[in-house]
């Protein structure tokens, strides 16, 4: 599957942070209220067609469809008539998303049958992957079942839903919107300055997990995972794995983080994405802390209305494996995100199996190293190219691989730059730092009134801590070329 990425506008670009940020935040403050929705419409088409304005036909085409679906649904909820326009609307919305994001994955394995069943194989179909079809697809979907559920009114004004479904900072990379949490806001939020100060420093946190840690990780990861597989050591392979799992956490709440700043810049309110996923005791509670908007979208949506764990005990594991069997195709049009699926759909169904003897019942250190490993482990699937490679790369990890190395990828796990990321990655996911700073501000607010010039003292230096990360990051993206979207398969 071929995707444009290449033209996208990403946060962590120059274009993106010196000129077109900017712009959009002095003319929004400029304009009068009642046009600054439309204002930010005109503004995430703009940002969308950066990638491909071809695609933003698309995208408008999807807007309009799923406008007068809404409409249909919300004349008379519940009536036939009502599942009828909910049912045309969900098939469609799926059958968009396959088409492009599944139509060369489908041929591929169709023609894998034709020597068998002596037929000539089809063609590629050379479509290219729209960036964000998944992101706004499911945006959409959540607003015509929310119309039919009642939980939230039809929009008949088709501008705002535009700009439910195209809003920038969650268009490429979420988080994943629910329609019934961002209607209030379209119409009723406020942007305070408490707030938008509180969107540049998310924003910054974001931009610093991206451009300095999951950056710095990803060259690692791809120097591991690039090595020809009868060249890598095991410990240059646990290596790419660690580094790849720093850099797709780093990356995707890194993403998250400047998403929810620039919402709250507009003064919308999103919700949390990431929560230290990897300070889980359970894959269950990895699933709580990772990619929440996406774990909560397909509860919501699929896995309740499917029975979830209502009816039987076999039917709440058929649920679980079908769930995360859809879960991996999400993520990608392969085999190897099948798999990788299935696989935390297996352990989900293996604790509930168990229930509270496993691993509730281990000692703590030893649930989190379960989960760690498990989730590894799946990993390896989640980058390798395909499943070959991973099955190689799991040879590689448990020793079964030569002995010989490229030792110009090894030599990169030693460079000072590497090393002081690497660490601080290391202390940030395990939620050290967090904890770092709440016990300093838990000090500093049981203070004395005499020693508030501590409190002053301290948010002055959280504040040159953020520019100095700003200014870091800036420098990173000028001088270097290496700033790969990840998101680009979803």
């Amino acid at each position: 599957m071929v995707s444009n990425i290449s033209y996208c506008m990403l946060f962590s670009s120059p274009i993106f942070l010196f000129f077109f940020l900017p712009l959009v935040l002095s003319v929004y403050f400029l304009l009068w209220r009642k046009l600054r929705n439309y204002y930010l419409l005109l503004a995430s088409l703009i940002f969308f067609a950066w990638g491909g304005v071809s695609y933003s036909i698309l995208l408008l085409v999807s807007i309009t469809f799923n406008y007068l679906i809404g409409l249909g649904v919300g004349c008379s909820p519940g009536s036939r008539k009502s599942k009828l326009f909910l049912a045309s609307g969900v098939i469609m919305n799926i059958l968009l998303l396959a088409i492009f994001k599944y139509a060369d994955f489908v041929v591929e394995n169709i023609n894998l049958l034709s020597g068998v069943l002596k037929f000539k194989p089809f063609g590629d179909p050379g479509i290219i992957l729209p960036i964000g079809i998944s992101f706004y697809t499911f945006h959409a979907m959540s607003y015509i079942i929310d119309v039919y559920r009642g939980v939230s009114k039809v929009q008949k004004n088709p501008f705002f839903l535009g700009l439910y479904i195209t809003f920038f900072p969650q268009l490429i990379a979420g988080p994943i919107l629910r329609y019934h949490d961002i209607a209030p806001q379209i119409t009723g939020r406020k942007v305070t300055l408490e707030g938008f100060a509180y969107g540049i420093q998310r924003f910054v946190i974001g931009l610093g997990k991206k451009v300095l840690i999951a950056n710095t990780m990803g060259t690692m990861a791809d120097a591991a995972f690039g090595t020809d597989v009868s060249h890598l050591t095991g410990t240059l392979a646990w290596l790419g794995l660690i580094t790849y799992a720093l850099q797709i956490y780093f990356d995707f709440s890194g993403y998250s983080d400047m998403a929810i700043g620039l919402g709250k810049m507009f003064g919308f309110t999103f919700m949390e994405n990431f929560n230290y996923p990897y300070t889980a005791q359970s894959i269950k509670e990895f699933w709580r802390k990772w990619h929440i908007s996406l774990s909560t979208w397909f509860r919501d949506y699929l896995y309740v209305p499917l029975g979830g764990n209502r009816i039987s005990k076999g039917r709440t594991y058929f649920n679980l494996i079908f769930v995360f069997f859809i879960t991996g195709l999400w993520h990608g049009a392969s085999w190897s995100f099948v798999i990788w699926g299935f696989l935390h759909g297996s352990f989900l169904i293996l604790e509930r199996v168990f229930s509270k003897k496993f691993p509730e019942e281990l000692w703590r250190p030893i649930q989190h190293m379960y989960t760690l490993f498990v989730v590894l482990i799946a990993w390896v699937l989640f980058r390798s190219s395909d499943i070959q490679y991973a099955w190689q790369y799991y040879r590689a990890m448990f020793g079964f691989g030569a002995n010989a190395a490229e030792l110009n990828a090894f030599n990169k796990a030693f460079a000072v730059e590497f090393r002081i990321y690497f660490f601080i990655g290391l202390l940030s996911a395990a939620g050290i730092i967090r904890w770092i700073n709440a016990v300093i501000q838990k000090k500093l607010d049981i203070i004395e009134s005499g020693f508030l010039w501590l409190t002053e003292s301290y948010k002055i230096l959280q504040v040159v801590f953020f520019a100095c990360v700003f200014i870091i990051c800036s420098m990173a993206l000028i001088t270097k070329t290496y700033n790969p979207f990840i998101y680009y398969r979803f």
